[in-house]
């Protein structure tokens, strides 16, 4: 626990400078944040990074997450996307060359992760771009579900949640981290509402509670695919919490979700 609360501290501390420097500080450290998760999926699944597809799918999250540019030859198409489009038909192009040891199945792999990865990152730049109160707001709703879930769920947990992907969480513990992130998301709309996107308290409840749940699946699935590939953690980068994926797996989730519902 010690050293858990170390590395929350130091890490947390490092994230949120470089969240409030924002610019290109927090660009480089997100396209560094994109590197290590694509090592620790690819890790994962025995495969190497410096590798053909490797390289290829890293350079699509990349090219996915990171600002590009709005335009692709002239047209107002987004250059990220065209990017990692060129990418994939790359290393599809690669099966021609493979005599048959390359396969469409074997590329699925690499820029699923790719798309995994990028699309949140994408969508947490989006969000900092907005403005940084609205990142905030996503952060204290991961957070207070993740604290009131642990909580409320070792205290009256007794139902299963899903026991085949990951066995301590409860039913009890999920509702108890959506009641929690309302509650904390009803104070930071209330302290910065100027700052926010103007909503109103409904809307907000309703999308707390959507983001809250959407965060919670965010966790379940990276706990699904490490049960997959037979590992506890993502990887080791943070001792005693894992590695970025292992941290940032409820955040790739909500910001898309976010941005679907149009706060940004």
């Amino acid at each position: 626990m010690k050293q858990r609360i170390i590395t929350g501290v130091l890490a947390g501390a490092i994230f949120l400078a470089l969240l409030v420097l924002g610019k290109v500080y927090f660009d480089i450290f997100i396209a560094l944040l994109i590197i290590i998760a694509m090592q620790e999926l690819f890790k994962m699944a025995k495969l190497q990074l410096l590798s053909f597809e490797g390289i290829l799918a890293t350079l699509a999250a990349l090219s996915l997450a990171l600002p590009v540019g709005e335009k692709w030859f002239g047209l107002s198409l987004d250059g990220g996307l065209m990017l990692f489009t060129v990418f994939l038909f790359i290393i599809l192009t690669g099966m021609l060359f493979s005599n048959g040891k390359y396969s469409f199945e074997d590329v699925a792999f690499p820029f699923l992760s790719a798309f995994y990865v990028g699309i949140g990152f994408k969508n947490l730049l989006a969000a900092r771009n907005a403005g940084l109160a609205l990142v905030f707001l996503a952060l204290f709703i991961v957070w207070s579900t993740d604290i009131g879930a642990y909580f409320i769920g070792k205290t009256f947990g007794k139902r299963k949640l899903l026991p085949s992907v990951s066995p301590n969480k409860t039913v009890e513990g999920s509702i108890g981290g959506i009641v929690s992130a309302v509650i904390v998301a009803l104070i930071v709309y209330f302290l910065y509402k100027s700052e926010l996107p103007q909503i109103g308290y409904f809307k907000l409840i309703l999308f707390t509670i959507i983001f809250s749940i959407v965060g919670q699946i965010g966790d379940l699935v990276e706990s699904s695919i490490k049960r997959h590939f037979g590992v506890k953690d993502s990887g080791k980068l943070l001792p005693g919490h894992g590695g970025i994926l292992d941290r940032f797996d409820n955040l790739i989730f909500v910001f898309p979700i976010m941005h679907l519902l149009g706060l940004f």
